[in-house]
């Protein structure tokens, strides 16, 4: 199949659509969320008009048909990510994907600490096996990077706090990539090792193999945000031996309000549940309950059925583009923003200089323009790009900046989107009263 991404296109229904005044809409936010392809709104309206039912809970037709298919998307989201089916996780988002492994670790913690002070409470529902793999106490610690998203942070912070173990983080160079000088903090003390696959800011992508051999040598666990990979590159969890992985089906085509979390096999048989209720127990009396085996065990309640379904066709469409296709598709269009960018004066793009080892994710600063201002003027052009700090403060404060605009792209983005953009930055300074004869703003450093 020959990659076109002007067909392509044409399967977005929304990309149709004028802004601003009858312009073209071009969609550069991709990062944020991605833009859904008609199979993905046939399969949840499919659902929702033909066998919309609750899952797991009923013997009629419905019932029957709406389990199938919820249990037929999981393995084809696992096979699309190299994993079993049995290792993925129906979640609302990567955010809870992450905090569900997190609060495990704490509960985990939490019945280990019990049990030592003579508490019986804790322990009594969390299995020894779990309180020995999983338990942290002080003096432990938990690695992280400068570069995390929000998500891949915030959760180990507050994991660290209340279990008395240690937070540590790897830094990043003037480039906006891990710096590898300071992997050494992975050490002997390490339990868990929690690391972007791509920065949500620069589009570094990480090298997990050398990551994980470390994390391996130390016997610490790895969790792997692949929020900004797996919609843009071929990404097989088994191959890459993570021991945990998140990601979220709006970012790859696919609907809002649904996540999955990758565990092997052994290490979710021994996790404990984050959220308790109904679906997830075997047997419940007034004194004790026991769970049913992963995944289902971390699926308390009603599911999002209609999304799971539509997450099954995004990655079937995703699949059928070819996933090595897609990632020389974004290579190209990183370095067209690259190259553009290059070529307008006063404007700082953050992190690396050119397309080798990113994705097509470009964040930058205007000289003299606030991010937000950027954004309004391209807004006005028709050019929808995302302002801020992206849900990662720390990676803009190590480059040196409060916010950036940030232009992302997808599978539909095209050779002209991307000259609509750097067109829309000369129209930023033009607007601002900035010489287009200025000197370009120093690039990549802090």
């Amino acid at each position: 199949m020959v990659f076109d991404p002007d067909a392509i296109r044409a399967d977005f229904p929304l990309l149709g659509r004028t802004v601003r005044d009858g312009k073209s809409l071009v969609y550069l936010d991709s990062g944020a969320t991605a833009q859904k392809p008609q199979p993905v709104i046939d399969a949840e309206l499919a659902f929702y008009t033909q066998s919309n039912a609750a899952v797991h809970r009923g013997a009629h037709q419905l019932a029957e048909e709406a389990t199938e298919a919820y249990e037929f998307a999981r393995t084809a989201v696992a096979n699309f990510v190299g994993a079993d089916e049995d290792e993925i996780v129906w979640t609302k988002n990567a955010t809870e994907a992450l905090n569900l492994i997190a609060h495990g670790f704490l509960n985990a913690s939490l019945a280990a600490s019990a049990k030592t002070t003579g508490g019986g409470s804790a322990s009594d529902v969390v299995s020894d096996a779990a309180q020995e793999r999983y338990g942290l106490r002080a003096g432990d610690e938990i690695v992280v990077s400068e570069a995390e998203h929000h998500a891949n942070l915030v959760p180990w912070q507050q994991l660290a706090a209340k279990t008395g173990a240690t937070l540590r983080w790897i830094g990043l160079t003037d480039e906006g990539r891990l710096d590898p000088e300071t992997y050494s903090v992975i050490g002997p003390r390490t339990r868990i090792l929690a690391i972007t696959h791509a920065s949500n800011v620069t589009g570094a992508i990480t090298d997990v193999p050398e990551l994980v051999r470390r994390a391996r040598a130390v016997g610490a666990y790895v969790v792997l945000d692949a929020c900004q990979t797996a919609a843009h590159m071929p990404v097989d969890l088994h191959a890459l031996d993570v021991d945990f992985a998140a990601f979220s089906a709006h970012k790859m085509v696919g609907p809002t309000g649904v996540g999955a979390l990758f565990g092997k096999r052994e290490l979710l048989e021994d996790l404990p549940p984050f959220l308790t209720g109904g679906s997830m127990v075997e047997v419940v009396t007034m004194e004790a309950t026991s769970f049913m085996p992963p995944p289902q065990r971390f699926e308390a309640g009603t599911q999002m059925v209609a999304q799971v379904i539509g997450f099954r066709a995004a990655v079937e469409y995703l699949d059928a583009l070819g996933m090595d296709q897609v990632a020389a598709h974004e290579a190209e269009m990183a370095q067209r923003m690259i190259d553009g960018i290059a070529g307008v004066p006063g404007v700082r793009l953050l992190g690396p200089q050119d397309s080798a080892d990113r994705l097509a994710v470009v964040a930058f600063e205007v000289e003299s323009v606030h991010p937000h201002d950027v954004g309004q003027v391209l807004d006005s052009l028709g050019v929808a790009v995302r302002v801020g700090h992206h849900c990662a403060q720390p990676i803009h404060r190590r480059l040196g900046v409060h916010a950036s605009a940030r232009a992302s792209a997808g599978v539909y983005t095209t050779a002209a989107d991307v000259d609509a953009f750097i067109a829309g930055l000369h129209e930023v300074r033009r607007f601002f009263g900035l010489a287009e004869s200025a000197a370009p703003a120093a690039r990549g450093g802090v």
